[in-house]
């Protein structure tokens, strides 16, 4: 057998990557992370999932929105609320995970190299350190490509990071703007749209698309454009742009839009947010027998190996779903196949969380999707205003939905729009996951008063309909 310098080397220090290397470590393999930022944590850490939710729970908290349903709509925690407010509390949180990211590479003797990491041939890479150390070659048996994605970009926007900027400059942002026009309703678009107009800006969402989030089931999203008008936010769906400039007036510098549809949008800042691209440009895959698609992205089977076998890629640069959650269990389901480890999941049934306001998380089916393929399903829902819980923290637009089969009552989907969603989901996900059936929320007791209550009173609604 060949001697190499490592047994896995895996290339980014996110979610995916954090995990395939630590799950490397405990089976005793010699494992090293190359990370090209001059910190650990990669885009979900810096710039992505941890900096933008604690910017949402810093938005929910400084302006209020919980309580306004007691307190009123004038009610806020913090006048003039600034960029300042909001990412004091993101930099705590960053540099908290940071420390604790470290700490479980050293204490798994996790080597890790900063540096830039680019292919020779399939089972060496050229490193390039940060520090001006020069470059080596290094060699491993297994590879893990998990670099992530940076956000897309288009040569003929005119990109400055304050007037026109992408979600990755949010961080960097001087000031909170009193008019926003978001160009892309993705989630990360839908996210920011949604936290921004939390805090009163005037935001216009732009979308070629006919609808919002389509992977999410109709209803849910129907509440949630109706919240999202509540709070003053224009929608403009079906619509393509075809141009952005900074333009100069007697209020300023702001921001032109124009829509193929001969519209235009005059706003003081805009978040161009069409997308990810995986971050593989450097990485020189063909000399490794590996080619990405024209978005950067890598394609995998379902053990998350490439063309080349002993490479494997995880997270957001294979595509969809491009959650952290998931991200961690294929760089963990990679690096045991890697070394011939029996492990399993479940990826039917991972769950979705969409950190907008309000929040939205799923499992399982949606309505269109078991329509579309003729199984008969009958639906349970209930709002958080009947519940005690969602009156005492003041939500009343809250839903959760449960989705059963018509003569079994296997559970086949769960929907969820509201306070505490992400967290609420993870009930009906261990049903599923078990087999159970919409009785068991009948059956069982929960504590009162909670939003859990919400499973039975869907449950009930659910059989009541079955007549």
């Amino acid at each position: 057998m060949a001697e190499y310098d490592y047994d896995l080397l895996v290339i980014g220090s996110g979610p995916a990557g954090q995990r395939a290397a630590i799950q490397a470590a405990k089976l005793h393999k010699h494992v090293a992370i190359v990370e090209r930022r001059t910190v650990i944590g990669g885009v979900c850490i810096n710039t992505g999932t941890i900096p933008s939710k604690t910017l949402r729970e810093a938005v929910m908290h400084l302006s209020g929105y919980r309580e306004r349903g007691i307190y009123g709509a004038s009610y806020a925690v913090k006048q003039n609320i600034t960029m300042d407010d909001l990412l004091f509390r993101a930099d705590h949180v960053m540099r908290h995970e940071i420390d604790v990211t470290r700490h479980q590479l050293m204490r798994n003797r996790v080597e890790v190299l900063s540096a830039e990491a680019s292919f020779i041939e399939p089972h060496t890479i050229r490193i390039n350190y940060l520090d001006g150390r020069g470059q080596r070659l290094v060699t491993a048996a297994n590879i893990v490509i998990a670099t992530g994605t940076i956000a897309t970009k288009d040569d003929r926007v005119p990109l400055d990071g304050q007037h026109i900027f992408l979600s990755d400059d949010i961080v960097h942002l001087g000031s909170l703007p009193r008019t926003l026009a978001v160009v892309g309703a993705g989630v990360i678009g839908i996210e920011y749209a949604s936290m921004f107009a939390a805090l009163g800006v005037r935001v216009t969402i732009i979308d070629k698309r006919n609808r919002l989030l389509p992977f999410v089931d109709g209803e849910i999203i129907e509440a949630l454009e109706y919240h999202l008008r509540q709070n003053r936010v224009t929608i403009r769906l079906g619509e393509e742009v075809s141009g952005l400039e900074p333009i100069q007036d007697e209020k300023g510098e702001r921001v032109r839009i124009c829509l193929t549809s001969g519209k235009q949008i005059i706003t003081e800042q805009a978040l161009y947010s069409i997308g990810r691209t995986g971050a593989t440009a450097t990485l020189n895959l063909p000399d490794a027998g590996v080619s990405a698609d024209p978005r950067g992205y890598l394609k995998v089977n379902e053990y998350y190996q490439t063309e080349t076998p002993h490479i494997y890629a995880v997270g957001d640069v294979i595509g969809f779903p491009s959650l952290a959650s998931t991200s961690m269990e294929q760089g963990r389901l990679a690096a045991c196949h890697a070394f011939g480890i029996e492990a399993k999941s479940v990826p039917e049934l991972f769950p979705y969380g969409i950190y907008a306001v309000p929040e939205i998380s799923m499992v399982g089916r949606t309505e269109e999707d078991l329509t579309q393929q003729g199984i008969p399903y009958e639906v349970g829902k209930a709002n958080y205003r009947e519940i005690a819980r969602g009156q005492i923290i003041g939500d009343s637009t809250g839903l959760l939905k449960l989705i059963f089969h018509l003569e079994t009552h296997e559970m086949l989907g769960v929907h969820i729009l509201g306070e505490d969603a992400s967290e609420l989901i993870h009930i009906g996900q261990a049903v599923m996951a078990f087999g159970g059936t919409v009785d068991y929320f009948i059956n069982t007791v929960f504590n009162y008063p909670t939003l859990a209550e919400c499973y039975k009173t869907a449950a009930f609604d659910g059989i009541n309909r079955l007549g």
